[in-house]
């Protein structure tokens, strides 16, 4: 996208002290968001998916802290405000939608009071106009009975229900930015699909721009602009979505491919990558992804790769250097 980017995440380092020393998270991760655009980020758990997303919203859970690189909303640094000030950019400009709505919503007040009072705190309108946003936006997001419901409390809706809330009060205040963390993983099936949808829809009429962390590639493919394949707190490979999709230029990207089923059947058998993503206090010296790749060259045990140029996407592999890997083919 043309536009300039409305999240810019630079070297993004997060660290956990131990007692047997530090433990690094997140290692060195750039990416940007362009209004109105949706970036999917995927990857195994353990990958850092979350941390990525829990450090841009300030929600990183103690011992947890960035310690390093910087994270811009608009262009104004938003890593090192004061907890005071972040709690204000948090839900005025950022919007957040978790995997599990009811630790969004607190149990002891109706939706309504909770939705009157996030947008009174964020947009300063009287009690009678703060309502009435509040009963457009559960209208907006499908909420039937609107002018019912707003007064009922959380466990009266069902799951699907209560994620619609959720994506109401994570627009309450027309954010620039919405991190969706897992948004759909406890729903049914058919249930994900309406809340992907409503989400895609409401977010490209207000031009806001999604961080949509997820494991469902099924999901990343039916509403993301460009997707990020993150491993072992690094991202191994970020372009746009069908490029990545059908040809993935790194070895992690095409297992992970690999490994969804295709409703033609042109794929007799599934494809799996062998072992497990590396613990946090055990990443392999080099490509941390070299253990498990069929591809691994001698320095990829020895030195890091870093993001390159590889067709339309960026991707971490020594295949895309010539000088490594002058045989390298397409994967």
């Amino acid at each position: 996208m043309n536009a300039a980017p409305l999240l810019e995440v630079r070297n993004l380092r997060v660290e956990f002290p131990t007692r047997r020393g530090t433990l690094v998270a997140i290692d060195d991760v750039s990416f940007s968001i362009a209004p109105g655009e949706v970036l999917g980020v995927v990857g195994e758990s353990g990958a850092g998916k979350s941390l990525t997303g829990a450090a841009i919203i300030g929600l990183l859970e103690p011992p947890g802290r960035i310690a390093g690189g910087e994270i811009l909303l608009s262009g104004r640094r938003i890593d090192d405000l004061p907890a005071e000030a972040m709690r204000k950019v948090r839900g005025r400009e950022i919007g957040a939608i978790f995997q599990d709505p009811l630790t969004s919503l607190n149990p002891l007040y109706t939706i309504g009071r909770q939705l009157v009072e996030t947008i009174t705190l964020h947009l300063g309108l009287g009690a009678a106009q703060a309502r009435a946003r509040a009963i457009e936006l559960l209208q907006a997001t499908g909420i039937p009975a609107a002018e019912a419901r707003i007064d009922h409390y959380p466990h009266q809706f069902s799951g699907g229900m209560r994620q619609r809330v959720v994506i109401a009060l994570a627009l309450a205040a027309n954010p620039k930015l919405v991190v969706a963390d897992e948004p759909t993983t406890a729903l049914d099936v058919s249930i994900q699909a309406q809340i992907i949808a409503l989400l895609d829809r409401l977010c490209r009429e207000h031009g806001t721009a999604v961080m949509l962390v997820t494991h469902d590639m099924g999901v990343i493919a039916e509403v993301a602009d460009r997707v990020a394949v993150m491993y072992a707190g690094r991202i191994a490979e970020i372009g746009p979505v069908a490029d990545v999709i059908h040809r993935p230029q790194h070895p992690y990207t095409a297992g992970l491919m690999g490994s969804i089923p295709s409703i033609s059947g042109e794929r007799e058998r599934l494809a799996q990558i062998d072992g497990a993503m590396p613990r946090l206090d055990a990443i392999p010296r080099g490509c941390a992804f070299h253990p498990r790749c069929r591809r691994a060259m001698t320095v990829c045990r020895e030195r890091r790769p870093e993001l390159r140029e590889a067709g339309t996407s960026l991707a971490a592999c020594w295949l895309h250097d010539r000088a490594a890997a002058p045989a390298a083919e397409a994967f």
